[in-house]
């Protein structure tokens, strides 16, 4: 990145990091301090915020007690993204808009959201069927911004789910034909992919380059939004 000063950044923060189990208050912390760093050198940021383990949790709960619909599971991970999203803009709350963006598609001018000198605007999910990687897709269209970090519990995109296969390759660059053979073509609301399926196709569509990189890292952050050596992966054609 590194796009120097009035550089606007839209940040795809997964719920592992702010959620793993509990609410990581450290990671945070350092989070913040290096987006205040950033700031302090010019420049902007969406942040939008995913569920973590707090969605799974009531997702997990309310299927013990009755049969759930696949809205009915998007809705608990969309309101988990909200109150994320929440506790965001509070730790925030100097630089933020004071309110959250809950609609990407919105027919309010989102630069209103960067009035008074605030310097982050915070999004939560929308709607069944959005992941936070499609909202974030969504506004980096809006407000012309054309690369974006997806920062996860992920430090590098594999050929095949690491997890599963011992010889699971790491990428550093690949274009969105190739990822998208990796994540598929569907959206399922517990799904664990490196970036979403639905938000990889509008990300192809409108050119975006997206960085996917472990968010703990905030050393390997500050590189990367400086523009140096960074452990990730650039996708885009």
């Amino acid at each position: 990145m590194g796009g120097g000063k009035n550089e606007m950044i839209v940040i795809s923060l997964g719920g592992s990091l702010i959620v793993p189990g509990e609410i990581d208050w450290k990671f945070l912390k350092e989070f913040r301090k290096e987006i205040v760093k950033q700031i302090e050198k010019g420049r902007k940021f969406i942040i939008v915020t995913g569920g973590g383990d707090i969605a799974r949790k009531y997702q997990k709960a309310a299927g013990k007690i009755a049969n759930l619909e696949q809205d009915d599971m998007d809705w608990i991970g969309v309101h988990s993204t909200r109150l994320n999203a929440h506790l965001l803009k509070t730790i925030f709350r100097d630089y933020t808009h004071p309110r959250i963006n809950k609609n990407p598609r919105t027919k309010e001018d989102l630069m209103l959201h960067f009035n008074e000198g605030e310097k982050i605007m915070v999004a939560a999910g929308w709607r069944p069927g959005w992941s936070t990687d499609y909202v974030a897709t969504i506004l980096a269209e809006r407000l012309g911004v054309k690369k974006m970090l997806n920062l996860s519990n992920i430090k590098y995109v594999y050929d095949k789910d690491p997890k599963k296969f011992k010889d699971a390759k790491k990428i550093k660059k690949i274009n969105w034909v190739d990822f998208r053979l990796i994540v598929g073509d569907e959206w399922d609301p517990g799904l664990n992919a490196p970036f979403d399926p639905i938000a990889s196709k509008h990300a192809q569509e409108i050119g975006l380059e997206v960085i996917v990189a472990e968010g703990r890292n905030i050393e390997n952050l500050s590189k990367i939004l400086e523009g140096g050596e960074f452990d990730g992966t650039v996708i885009k054609d």
